[in-house]
Parts: structure tokens; C-alpha cells; sequence
């Protein structure tokens, strides 16, 4: 059978902010890792496997500020040295965060709802223990174990308990299908400048220019409309996969080992009130022979609305 398990806001204090090219939230491998580390501890407690996460941010607070155009992190201090001298240190970005985590369930919980309680208090204990993104879990709401919604009307009564909030939703399909696009009018365009369309801010000057020189920039719109945002979304094998052992300094000498490098993708913030398929907001990890990657389904492409929306 299929569950739902419902993790409600998670407060995780000096989460890590930045993931490769990107900042502002962590990675969604930051999500399902510490899914695959509640699913190793079940399965072989309670015989239960954890297989996708859906994640819905409430709150956010970047450990970062303004310097006029750009944003700096606000770092620690480290201890001076013997010398007196300050100490050498990675820049760190740090951020606080509050979110909800749904996570698909596969397995028989026995004693129906009495083991759906046991297993709900289990997790109270077990899931504080874990590192988020880095982050300490300093609280947490009582989670709930959902048979898996069948129709519509099962997963919004799921959703409502989680408003407000926003999901984070793959929009990968929109960075391909930029490429194809931007390569019908430049055969060399890249995919890097693909998803840099939608990573960077960017202006234009205007083509009308005043007499004294000066021209009117004018911000350029990402390719598609909707909250996009850049995302790491898993790892690129850039090496050949080395037998176990014969890499030095690795951290486990029992598992093959290959270099990799950040994948990156597209994804879109979205109100839960708009989200009408289960699917969508559950990222899984997808194998290949070239590395692993977080996807979940696309979302459609029109607009959904229901008669209790407020619409203008």
C-alpha cells in the first residue's frame, strides 16, 4: 500500500543557502537526501521505504544583505590566530527556513489507524535528528500519515492544512524547449544560455536614444511567465566510474566512485490552491548512466481555477 506522510513546519535554523551556481534556497538534493535518510531508518525498523518528496516553503529568511545593486552574506566572525591575524575561512551563506515536506510512503502499516499513530510519533523524535540542508530542525508540528488520495477532493484537504505556502514544481520541459528555440536563431546557442535566460536578470538599452546619448534600459522578461527560479537538480558524471578502492582519500571504499559536477534546472513556485495533481509537486530521483537527477511531473500548461478562488 501507499501513504502519504506529512511533515508540517519544519523551522530549520542556518540551512545552507547556496547550491553551485545558485543561492537563496537549499537544493532540492538537500530534500530527498534527508528523505533517503528517514527511509533507511524505517525500512529497517518498521519495513516502510520513502520514495519522492513534495516540498512547500511558509517562511524564509536569507542571512544576507544589501550593498546597492548586490547582496552579501552576513558571515561569522572566526577566532583571530596566535599571530593575532583573522583566520582564513569558506564563505558560507546561511538561511532559516520553514517548511512542510510530503512524502510518498511504501509499505503495510499494521493496526490501522493506531499504527499510523505510532508511526506519526516515531517521526516526531526521529526527524529532528537528521540535518536538513545542513540546517538544525528546531521545531516541528505533529505529522500526520494519509492514506494516498484518490481523487481531487482527498489532496486538497491535504493542501489546505499546509496554506499558506507555496510549492516548488519542475519546469525543466520550459528550459528545453527554450533551447530548441534560441538554436532556430543561433545554431550555436548552448543550453548554459538557455537557462541563463532564466537565471539572470537582464536589461536592454533601447533602440531609441535621447540627444544627449543616453538610452532607457529596459528589463528583459524570463521566456515563460510564473515565480521561475534556477535550480541544482542533481549530478553529471564528468569521469569514468572507478572500481571501489582504486580512488584515494574516497569516502567509502566499498562503492564505485566517479568525479561528477552539479546539474542544473528550472523551477517554478506555486500557490497550493493551483496545484490540482499529486504528481507534480513529488520530486523523485531519476538514474541514468550519466549521473542522477531529481524530476517530478510537469505541471499543465493552463491555468486551473476553482469557485471558491478569488479571481479579478
Amino acid at each position: 500500500m501507499s501513504y502519504l506522510i506529512l511533515l508540517p513546519h519544519l523551522r530549520i535554523e542556518n540551512a545552507n543557502a547556496v547550491a553551485g551556481l545558485t543561492w537563496g534556497f537549499p537544493a532540492i538534493t538537500h530534500f530527498l537526501g534527508y528523505t533517503h535518510a528517514l527511509s533507511r531508518r524505517l525500512e529497517s525498523a518498521d519495513g516502510l521505504v520513502l520514495e519522492s518528496c513534495a516540498v512547500i516553503c511558509h517562511e524564509h529568511q536569507v542571512h544576507a544583505h544589501s550593498s546597492g545593486r548586490d547582496y552579501q552574506f552576513a558571515l561569522t566572525r572566526n577566532p583571530l590566530t596566535k599571530e593575532g591575524k583573522t583566520a582564513s575561512f569558506n564563505e558560507e551563506g546561511r538561511m532559516h527556513l520553514t517548511v512542510s515536506l510530503l512524502i510518498e510512503c511504501r509499505g503495510e502499516i499494521l493496526n490501522g489507524e493506531y499504527g499510523k499513530n505510532a508511526l506519526a510519533e516515531k517521526l516526531k523524535h526521529l526527524c529532528p535528528s537528521h540535518k536538513l540542508a545542513g540546517g538544525t530542525i528546531t521545531g516541528m508540528r505533529e505529522p500526520r500519515i494519509f492514506d494516498y488520495p484518490g481523487d481531487d477532493g482527498a489532496l486538497r484537504k491535504i493542501l489546505w492544512r499546509l496554506m499558506p505556502g507555496f510549492a516548488l514544481c519542475d519546469r525543466s520541459e520550459w528550459l528545453e524547449e527554450h533551447h530548441r528555440a534560441l538554436r532556430q536563431q543561433r545554431p550555436e546557442a548552448t543550453l548554459l544560455e538557455a537557462w541563463l535566460d532564466f537565471a539572470a536578470l537582464k536589461y536592454r538599452a533601447s533602440d531609441e536614444g535621447g540627444d544627449d546619448g543616453e538610452v532607457e534600459w529596459l528589463y528583459q522578461p524570463k521566456p515563460n511567465p510564473g515565480y521561475l527560479v534556477p535550480l541544482m537538480c542533481g549530478y553529471q558524471r564528468i569521469s569514468p566510474r572507478y572500481a571501489p578502492g582504486t580512488v584515494a582519500n574516497a569516502r567509502d571504499g566499498e562503492t564505485p566512485f566517479a568525479f561528477v559536477e552539479a546539474a542544473y534546472g528550472v523551477g517554478e513556485w506555486r500557490s497550493l490552491h493551483r496545484i490540482t495533481d499529486l504528481q507534480t509537486l513529488l520530486w523523485r530521483y531519476s538514474t541514468t548512466d550519466t549521473g542522477y537527477y531529481c524530476k517530478a511531473a510537469p505541471l499543465p500548461e493552463e491555468f486551473t481555477f476553482y469557485e471558491l478562488d478569488d479571481l479579478e
